[in-house]
């Protein structure tokens, strides 16, 4: 395959660096190491100067880390990657490039909840305004722009409701005005979807969730061009210090070498539950964006490989009913987070989305009875007695 650009699949396994550059070392080393030395007092000058290529700090760069950094910015089709300690961290990092005192973001209407939580934050201590649209339509985007919106900020499928953002119609709008559009590629990961090959300017992740994929590491991850990820790295990266170790970077490079297997398992297991619960007598509804008669199905099959593995329904009751239902389950564990191995279930209203007001999670279609589950790689049908006994008791 030599000069010829990888399929995703291959390029999620195979190392950027040179066969035998450490030693034959199929797999990429950690490098657990602080700092690093100079041969001379000159070779550390250069290298700060910038005239040198080198390492000098974790901090600034390591070499487990820059090889994750390189791999997700191949995935994603972007210039440059960056690691960061958590999701949040990217979140924050990003907003806080492209914003100042007095700017505006324009949001899906629908965001996680801690991302909710720091524009909330940022207009309490900065006076940096935050609006919400459904983003169904041209006209929807563009009235909510304002002379002050720096960004505009997707969650899509949007967490938990599952909404679904058309990214290609929102670039040309933000492109007419200038605006860089960010995208949170959690749910989808670069196997199901590519926002930046959708017109898009950064794409995020919490890396946490699929792409470590065994529910032992916290991290996020952040591509784009060049210029913006240059100046993300000298400032937000580097002074704020979020950065991701080289173990946790090290465990993402292993997660990625499995991620198409696992996302193609984690999908069909979520299409199937989602139709078994849609014929369900005691579910009042299902949110999954992959399943023929979805109202945004034709965006899913336009910018998605898949519907992905995550999916939400609404039961009959109210608050208790919710709860009560997911504590007769057996198999499935009550947890927050994605992506695992195993299946996991949590009540958005008290749980991921319990700092968003009341009012504001009923705008945004999170009611007291939708129930958030990510489908795990168990035997489908293992998943379903699990839930269809739950059901049944209630």
């Amino acid at each position: 395959m030599k000069n010829k650009e990888k399929r995703i699949e291959t390029a999620m396994i195979h190392n950027d660096e040179k066969t035998g550059k450490y030693d034959g070392s199929l797999t990429t080393p950690i490098f657990q190491t602080s700092t690093f030395s100079f041969s001379s007092a000159a070779e550390g000058e250069r290298r700060f100067a910038g005239e040198e290529e080198g390492y000098i700090y974790t901090r600034l760069g390591n070499p487990t880390v820059r090889t994750l950094e390189n791999r997700i910015a191949t995935l994603e089709g972007g210039d440059r990657g960056l690691a960061f300690a958590s999701g949040m961290a990217a979140v924050s990092a990003v907003l806080i490039a492209l914003t100042k005192a007095g700017d505006h973001v324009l949001c899906s209407n629908g965001l996680y909840g801690c991302t909710y939580g720091l524009l909330k934050m940022f207009e309490e201590k900065y006076a940096i305004t935050h609006d919400f649209s459904y983003m169904e339509t041209e006209e929807d985007v563009k009235a909510k722009i304002t002379p002050d919106t720096r960004c505009i900020f997707i969650e899509t499928p949007i967490n938990p409701t599952m909404k679904i953002i058309d990214l290609a119609m929102v670039a040309r709008v933000a492109k007419e005005h200038g605006i860089p559009v960010v995208v949170d590629n959690t749910f989808c990961t670069p196997y199901l979807q590519r926002p930046l090959d959708l017109g898009c300017d950064i794409v995020l992740h919490s890396a946490t969730k699929y792409i470590g994929g065994h529910g032992d590491v916290i991290a996020g991850l952040v591509v784009g061009k060049k210029e913006f990820m240059d100046d993300l790295a000298m400032a937000q990266q580097k002074d704020i210090g979020g950065v991701l170790s080289p173990f946790d970077a090290w465990l993402l490079l292993r997660g990625l070498k499995t991620l198409h297997v696992r996302m193609d398992r984690h999908s069909i297991n979520a299409l199937d539950l989602a139709k078994r619960l849609d014929n369900h007598p005691k579910v009042k509804h299902v949110y999954y964006p992959g399943m023929e008669g979805n109202e945004q199905f034709n965006i899913v099959e336009k910018q998605m490989k898949t519907g992905g593995g995550v999916l939400a329904f609404e039961i009959e009751g109210g608050k208790k009913e919710a709860q009560q239902f997911m504590d007769r389950l057996h198999l499935i564990q009550i947890a927050v987070s994605l992506g695992d191995a195993e299946t996991l279930i949590q009540h958005p209203a008290t749980m991921t989305h319990a700092v968003v007001p009341e009012e504001k999670r009923q705008e945004m279609g999170i009611t007291d009875t939708l129930i958030r589950l990510s489908a795990g790689l168990e035997s489908v049908e293992d998943i379903w007695e699990d839930l269809n006994q739950s059901l049944e008791e209630g």
